[in-house]
């Protein structure tokens, strides 16, 4: 009884051991709003090795956050274009995309070229974007917004339907898309069972628990590999985030960025940080 009961106790004082001697790099975003501090994931290991070799060489320097949207996320690290490299040089990366790394806020994911030139969701090289997002309604949340709203706007057509019709119109001129939004929800089962279709999102329990009550852009799960998080200045972000922009989301006063990179042990980051390292996230 004494060797079983011993067996437990062997484990766990070499699991802290483990943990104590075990490193990771903690990645520091310098702005003028203030630092971010970021760790990147071991799930997607060609992202992370890219992004620690581009800061150790100080690449990242001086280049910007260069497209913010408000309440979706802020964008930059374009090294190449600092560089005056010739576009159609510009390295991509293959594809991480690791079910259970998902968008919420805070997220550090790989800026990419869309689906028509880049079938394989290859990323970029060097731009990262961080995620802002949103909250969501659950009823939002597990539906698909795109086809309810392609579906009520042909209901509405229907001769039967002006009423609906003319309170479209009206919220739409007003501007009152929450309302709008909430409306079309109120017909998501009428509309189901007209067109006999399906406007449910599938959603795992996670993704719900996760937008519903910390945030972040849901629609862009399985399409954009998420290498990193956030895991101290949020409200950095959020500042930067806020900032007036014009064309194409760009800062009318320019944000520069420094990046670096420190290995330090795991029990030292989740110490000073109070980040829980997790197996698929």
């Amino acid at each position: 009884m004494k060797r079983l009961s011993f067996i437990p106790v062997v484990l766990l004082v070499l699991a802290l051991f483990s943990c104590s001697v075990e490193k990771d790099y903690v990645v520091k975003i310098q702005t003028k709003h203030g630092d971010m501090y970021a760790v990147l994931f071991d799930e997607a290991p060609k992202h992370k090795q890219n992004f620690i070799e581009l800061a150790e060489a100080g690449r990242f320097d001086s280049t910007e956050f260069h497209r913010i949207i408000k309440g979706f996320m802020i964008q930059g690290g374009d090294v190449f274009a600092k560089e005056k490299l010739p576009a159609n040089t510009w390295p991509t990366i293959e594809a991480e995309i690791v079910h259970g790394l998902i968008h919420k806020k805070g997220m550090i994911a790989a800026a990419r070229m869309d689906d028509k030139v880049n079938p394989e969701k290859r990323s970029s090289g060097s731009q990262f974007y961080i995620v802002q997002g949103k909250t969501y309604a659950p009823d939002e949340l597990v539906t698909d917004m795109e086809l309810l709203s392609e579906t009520y706007f042909k209901y509405i057509q229907l001769g039967s339907n002006v009423a609906l019709k003319e309170e479209y119109a009206r919220l739409y001129e007003a501007q009152q898309f929450d309302s709008l939004r909430q409306r079309m929800l109120s017909e998501k089962a009428n509309l189901e069972a007209f067109y006999n279709l399906n406007l449910e999102e599938p959603m795992t329990p996670k993704q719900v628990q996760t937008y519903t009550t910390i945030g972040g852009t849901p629609h862009l799960d399985g399409e954009y590999t998420v290498f990193g998080e956030v895991i101290k200045g949020l409200d950095v972000m959020e500042k930067i985030a806020s900032v007036q922009t014009g064309q194409r989301g760009k800062p009318l006063d320019p944000i520069y960025m420094k990046v670096t990179v420190e290995l330090i042990s795991k029990a030292k980051i989740s110490k000073e940080f109070g980040y829980v390292y997790e197996i698929n996230k």
